[in-house]
């Protein structure tokens, strides 16, 4: 029959997470040397194989089992019971990867669930063990859990994969500068001499990138805007598509004196609701906009993207008066999402 996860590790398993950084860290930024991984877009999954069967469960404790019916099918064929992975459930919609397509299958009836796994399949990266022929392992450290990870992963296949990770940091810069392009959102960085901790234990360097969006509303007055609204053509029409995070004084200010407000015409709504532009707010209140004479603006974004908005606010840089609003394109790494 196997072993049984043991009853510490039963769900909700609190996991470790990590912290922010704006920069690559250093060497010593974590005890026991640096390790590199990528940093997926998906959603974060821990498997927990008993005897009677394989469960799926989020870092908030939500049962995933139910929509990932192609994962459950495969760890229960290629993962000995009393193991606990950790990872990340993803999406592969040709070579890029569909956070979307993830979040239809939490609100797809199981009537048509199956089809929509036929479409697109899960597949699952898994970047930690927690437990290992029932024995609960999170004390040992982070290479200790690597090898038996890997030798785990030995003979698995598709949809079961082992994320990569890599202390040569060489190969990590070169991971941020060309994984993004297929939606991976950064690095995660480990300690190797770390034990596995429900706390902001690891690291995240997220990938950014810069390019240009027409600013067509803001927040707050047009001479002191709080936020700008911004916006790409989508499917023939200017479309909301995020907002920034909140301008200081003095910035808000330089790009006040560049903004004019909007004539008649004006493709927005002066009013939306708080999920348009960010879906994952509490607040489902209105939000006021103050329509102004498109401009083009340069931001930085991650690559979070929804197929229609970035998922998380982005960061305005600067007006670019001298393009014009006509000619700002969708992205290439943005289509086909």
């Amino acid at each position: 029959m196997g072993e049984s996860i043991p009853q510490e590790l039963q769900p909700p398993v609190a996991v470790a997470l990590a912290k922010l950084v704006k920069s690559f860290p250093g060497p010593r930024a974590l005890p026991g040397g640096l390790w590199a991984e990528p940093k997926w877009d998906g959603y974060r999954t821990i498997a927990l194989v008993q005897p009677d069967g394989v469960t799926l469960w989020s870092r908030q404790g939500k049962e995933l089992t139910r929509i990932l019916p192609d994962l459950v099918a495969a760890i229960q064929e290629q993962v000995p019971a009393g193991v606990a992975l950790d990872g990340e459930a993803i999406i592969w919609n040709g070579d890029r990867l569909d956070f979307e397509a993830l979040q239809r299958r939490m609100v797809t009836s199981r009537a048509a669930l199956p089809a929509l796994v036929r479409e697109l399949p899960a597949a699952y990266a898994a970047f930690d063990v927690l437990a290992v022929a029932g024995q609960d392992i999170r004390s040992l450290p982070f290479t200790g859990r690597r090898q038996l990870l890997e030798e785990l992963a030995r003979e698995w296949a598709a949809p079961l994969n082992l994320s990569p990770a890599t202390t040569d940091m060489d190969v990590a810069k070169t991971w941020l500068k060309d994984l993004p392009a297929t939606g991976v959102e950064g690095l995660v960085f480990k300690g190797g001499s770390q034990s596995y901790e429900p706390s902001r234990i690891w690291l995240k360097l997220k990938s950014k990138n810069t390019f240009d969006v027409v600013c067509a509303a803001v927040t707050g007055p047009v001479t002191q805007p709080q936020a700008i609204i911004a916006g790409l053509p989508i499917d023939g029409e200017l479309q909301i598509v995020g907002r920034s995070s909140v301008l200081s004084t003095r910035v808000g200010r330089e790009l006040g004196r560049q903004l004019h407000p909007a004539r008649s015409g004006h493709p927005w709504p002066e009013e939306v609701s708080e999920s348009s532009l960010n879906r994952f707010s509490k607040d489902k209140g209105p939000v006021h906009l103050t329509l102004v004479e498109p401009i083009v603006v340069e931001i930085s974004a991650d690559v979070a993207w929804t197929g229609q908005s970035f998922r998380h606010p982005v960061r305005y840089l600067r007006a670019r008066l001298e393009l014009d609003p006509s000619e700002v394109g969708l992205p290439p790494h943005l289509h086909n999402r």
